[in-house]
């Protein structure tokens, strides 16, 4: 439970403090650590005490221009559609009394321009958040579980699934055939492995009753997830193909099962399992064997893994993790390519306010995509609730679930998820861009002047792309998938970008978040009334718990455009909230 007030009468303000009884000149805006050392560079003091009226203009032009430079043009776009939606004014002036004496009229009462309808939908969905966020389990965060698991080995578990004929009938059941490495021990964690091992045949032949012996088979990447009791996950790289042969046969699945969330990076080893497959099976478990003994790399880093391959000799493996993970496992062209903007907002909007949505497709891979690339929307959040990219037929019954889901059906299982008792949840059909069940409210899900923003942002995706450039960070934006991230990252930070302002300390070095003072410094009512139902769900509370824990200030692209947005508010905007928090001190 994250606390709505101060738990100390004394705090301390971190960077926005200042004392009354000794007024400096300064610069206009807050400065960043790289600020002070151009102004060093450039032979301008950085101490406020040390800036005459001259110098002060001079560093003020010098950093403006620099901030606009070091932003890639495309994100400036992005910004500018952005900012002629929203109008000018982003923050208000606070006081102690209109925080904790504000009355309902003005947070929740209806004004000229609101309907009786909206206020009892906004009311509605605030009381269903706070019921559900009551019956789900608490999970930690994706991002701490990577933290804790990056110097770990690059995967757990290689398995090949393949399709037993059951006796006496005509189908089959998937049971795992090969296993690296061999389970010993009968430890508590060994029985554990020992269930989630069980699991995977499911999860690789999700349609395992619908299989019959072919001559032709197109080989098909896909991935799965693992929740386990205590919040824990755990990826399965798949590769689904037909084994060498003659005549109809069936295909196996070669599954990797690793902490790690790395799609790209698994999808080239599968690759590689796939080419030796080709030649023969026995050259498979080598080359397994080999990566199980290699570290995993570090953000930007390589490592080199030595093989055999008849005929090509000796050969080294190179397999380099980007700088910037975020988007390892993500492609946005699949979800682009079977939703409209439309769809993919509404579909955002309900997953904000952690409801139940299934995707129904016919490929595996489809599913596997669209579920991973909508889960990446949210980024600087962490989906914190069941998440099956593609859920076998035999465990549909998790869609009767009462708490929030995001699952994946193969449309063969569309019949019987019409019969069953579901709660209210979005359903989608990824092959028809159309919604088979939905809420009917999932247009007024989000503030309506950026959900006007993310909309056009995302219907000019290809003018934006294309547009010229000239640097090598525009050059890092200028895909899609840079695109679409950073046009959700601007949501977020329109949103929540000033969620640092309201995070405060005490004494013994504690912090601890302003709920109240952070949602009514909004100036607008309709984002304010968006953050009164999305700061009641888990993964606002992970984000806040993670940064209230954190020793050092969070890393990330999230940070850095939150560190320019707040750079860009109006001296007025700060000083009020700064006004604010020296007074919080004060108490």
């Amino acid at each position: 439970q994250l606390p709505s007030k101060a738990s100390s009468h004394s705090l301390r303000v971190g960077n926005w403090s200042e004392r009354k009884s000794h007024r400096l000149p300064r610069l206009p805006k807050r400065h960043s650590h790289d600020d002070m050392l151009l102004l060093a560079q450039l032979g301008i003091p950085s101490s406020p005490s040390s800036l005459t009226e001259d110098s002060l203009s001079t560093a003020s032009e010098l950093l403006s221009t620099r901030r606009a430079r070091r932003i890639p043009k495309l994100v400036q776009r992005i910004n500018s559609i952005y900012s002629a939606k929203r109008g000018k004014k982003r923050l208000k002036k606070l006081s102690m009394s209109n925080i904790e004496t504000a009355s309902l009229r003005d947070e929740n009462s209806e004004s000229e321009s609101d309907s009786d309808d909206r206020f009892k939908a906004h009311t509605q969905r605030l009381m269903h958040i706070q019921s559900m966020l009551k019956r789900a389990p608490s999970y930690r965060t994706l991002e701490l579980e990577l933290i804790e698991w990056q110097e770990r080995e690059l995967f757990e578990y290689f398995v090949v699934v393949s399709l037993k004929k059951k006796p006496s009938k005509n189908t089959y059941l998937p049971e795992v055939t090969y296993q690296f490495p061999k389970l010993e021990r009968p430890t508590k964690q060994m029985r554990e492995a020992e269930e989630r091992l069980k699991a995977i045949p499911q999860f690789c032949f999700p349609d395992a009753k619908d299989w019959l012996p072919v001559s032709e088979y197109n080989s098909e990447t896909f991935s799965f997830m693992l929740t386990g009791e205590d919040g824990s996950r755990r990826f399965g790289y798949c590769r689904r193909l037909l084994p060498n042969g003659k005549g109809p046969r069936l295909p196996e699945v070669y599954c990797v099962i690793s902490r790690l969330g790395c799609f790209d990076l698994f999808s080239k080893i599968l690759d590689e399992v796939e080419r030796r497959r080709g030649i023969s099976a026995a050259l498979v478990y080598p080359f397994m064997r080999s990566l199980m003994e290699s570290p995993f790399p570090a953000p930007g880093k390589t490592i080199k893994v030595k093989t055999f391959l008849p005929g090509a000799g000796n050969e080294v493996i190179e397999l380099r993790r980007p700088m910037d993970s975020r988007l390892e496992h993500v492609d946005f062209e699949c979800l682009f390519r079977c939703l409209s903007v439309r769809q993919i907002i509404r579909i955002f909007a309900s997953l904000l306010l952690e409801r139940r949505v299934i995707f129904v497709a016919d490929k595996l891979s489809t599913l596997s995509s669209c579920s991973h690339a909508v889960v990446a929307l949210l980024y600087p959040f962490s989906w914190q609730h069941t998440f099956i990219p593609v859920l076998p037929s035999s465990m549909i019954d998790i869609v009767c679930c009462p708490t929030p889901f995001l699952v994946g059906l193969l449309s063969s299982s569309l019949p019987k998820l019409k019969d069953l008792p579901v709660e209210e949840a979005l359903m989608v059909n990824l092959g028809s861009d159309r919604f088979i069940r939905q809420m009917d409210d999932e247009d007024t899900l989000l503030p309506r002047k950026l959900q006007a923003a993310l909309e056009q942002a995302l219907e000019r995706k290809n003018e934006l792309i294309n547009q010229d450039s000239d640097s090598d960070s525009d050059d890092e934006c200028n895909t899609l998938n840079g695109l679409v991230s950073e046009v959700f990252i601007r949501f977020f930070v329109e949103t929540v970008g000033h969620y640092s302002l309201f995070l405060t300390q005490n004494e013994k070095g504690e912090r601890a978040f302003q709920r109240e003072a952070f949602r009514k410094s909004v100036a607008s009512k309709s984002i304010r009334r968006f953050l009164e139902v999305f700061m009641e769900s888990q993964m606002f509370a992970g984000f806040i718990q993670d940064r209230e824990l954190r020793k050092c200030r969070a890393k990330g692209l999230f940070e850095q455009r939150v560190e320019q947005y707040l750079e860009e508010l109006p001296d007025t905007e700060q000083s009020g909230v700064n006004k604010f928090l020296r007074g919080l001190g004060e108490e």
